[in-house]
Parts: structure tokens; sequence; C-alpha cells
């Protein structure tokens, strides 16, 4: 079985990347989904640990958690050494079940891959590209969004040239979704190949 690295800087049109390869049968891992899972179960008393009053009713409230650690580094790398191994461990749980299942093709969709030294987790990575102005574009559409937050978000991402530089295959976005769907069908078959269905029935 062959683990995927799905990843891309924002903007960049990652999860409709992510909804494509599951269109062509493919199991995906999404890690945000995986934080508000555990954020409702396995991280909520540790998260309520390190930040007192951020859990409501068994579950962490992510406007107080974002009222402790925006803006303070420190408080920020403390979150992620409590929720980034869950994840992972949600992550191996998945892929050990899918290989056992027998499936070809699995995708992690990691958001974080280069910046958490995610790549050895996995066997090829596919970065999600689109041109800067593109990119701009969309993020600056999202509701809350400024220029200054664009800035911060990028500056602690490694850069998109980098990500190109370092993955096994690229899908830019910027052409439209036809484009895209094509380019995921592509590394689909080159990688399930003739081994039947990427997902077991």
């Amino acid at each position: 079985m062959i683990v995927l690295g799905l990843t891309g800087s924002i903007g960049m049109g990652k999860s409709t990347a992510a909804r494509m390869f599951a269109d062509e049968g493919v199991a995906v891992h999404d890690s945000d989904e995986a934080v508000h899972r555990l954020y409702a179960g396995a991280a909520a008393p540790l998260v309520e640990a390190a930040f007192p009053g951020t859990v409501v009713a068994g579950a962490v409230d992510r406007g107080r958690l974002a009222q402790k650690v925006l803006g303070d580094a420190a408080a920020l790398k403390r979150l992620e050494a409590i929720v980034h191994p869950l994840v992972r461990a949600d992550a191996d749980v998945f892929v050990e079940r899918h290989r056992a299942a027998g499936a070809a093709l699995v995708v992690l969709d990691i958001p974080l891959l280069f910046e958490t030294g995610g790549r050895d987790r996995v066997d090829k990575v596919v970065v999600v590209s689109a041109p800067a102005a593109i990119q701009r574009e969309r993020v600056l559409r999202r509701p809350g969004m400024s220029e200054e937050k664009l800035a911060s978000i990028l500056a602690r991402q490694v850069p998109d040239e980098e990500k190109r530089r370092q993955a096994d295959f690229v899908i830019d976005t910027g052409d439209g979704f036809d484009r895209t769907r094509a380019a995921v069908k592509k590394i689909v078959a080159e990688l399930a190949g003739d081994k039947g269905s990427t997902r077991p029935a």
C-alpha cells in the first residue's frame, strides 16, 4: 500500500483536491477533521489542563482556546505538543486499518506536512499549488481575513516554491476544477495502477 501525503499552503486548493481523491475512491485522512474529533474526545482534558477554562461541556471551545494561544508563540507550541502526537496516532490507526483491508493507496491530508517533519510518515508527497495572486485572492475572500493575517500565516509555512521542490507530484489548481480533477486521476492511476480498487469493499 502506498501512503500519499497531501499538503499545500493556505488558499492553494488542498481541501478541493482531497475531496477529488475521495471521489476517486481513495480513503483520505483529514488532519483538521481529526483535530475537531479529538477536541471533543481525548485532547479535551489535556488542553484544559494546559489552558484552563477552554473546555465547555466536555469539548474544547475553539474561540476560548484561540484567545489563549493567538499571538503567543510559546502557548501555540504547548498546544501543538499536545495535539500533533494525537493526530499522528489517529492517522497511524487509519493507515493500518486500510493496509489490513488491502487498500492500494491512501491519502494523509496534512496541512503542515513539511513544517511538522511529516515527510518520513509517507511514501510520496503531492503538493497543491497555485499562482501567488490566485492564492491571495482566495484567502482574502475568507471571512475575517486580512492582509496582516495572511502574511502572519505565510510566515509560519514553508514557502510554496520549497514545497514544490520537495514534492513527488504537484497539482496546480490555478487552471480550474477540470484540470485539477484530471491531475488527481492521473496520480491515482499511477500509484494504484492495476491493483484494483483503491478502497476495499
